[in-house]
């Protein structure tokens, strides 16, 4: 369980950090409702991501019914989650909806990212 929150506080400060700043800075460049869009979407997918570790262990260990139930209910909580901030944008132009889904993206993009450099990492040690 400790290494799910690692994991959680790894991926979802480096999303949070980078939505702020790359937000700002459309703020700042007039472009406000970009900004605000890939921040709503980035809370809201950090929120998902921690549901998502939370509910985990309670999978494990228990009967096959019972998993597969809360397992869909879990999904079905998380996507109910998910479009939340897609219909605030949708009905609010304070914030715009193709950004919204930038930051809804944001964790598996840094989760990609950190893959994909760890990858090179990996293959720049074997050539040396």
């Amino acid at each position: 369980m400790e290494s799910i929150r690692e994991t959680q506080k790894k991926y979802s400060t480096r999303a949070i950090t980078a939505a702020i700043f790359i937000g700002f800075l459309f703020i700042i460049a007039g472009q406000k409702p970009v900004g605000k869009g890939l921040i709503l979407g980035t809370i809201f997918s950090i929120i998902n991501f921690i549901i998502m570790g939370e509910t985990l262990p309670l999978r494990i260990g228990k009967a096959k019914n019972k998993t597969f139930l809360l397992s869909l209910s879990s999904i079905f909580l998380r996507y109910i989650l998910l479009a939340v901030p897609l219909i605030i944008a949708v009905k609010f132009e304070e914030y715009n909806f193709i950004s919204v889904i930038f930051g809804i993206f944001m964790i598996q993009l840094f989760i990609i990212a950190d893959h994909f450099a760890s990858l090179i990492t990996a293959t720049r040690k074997k050539q040396a």
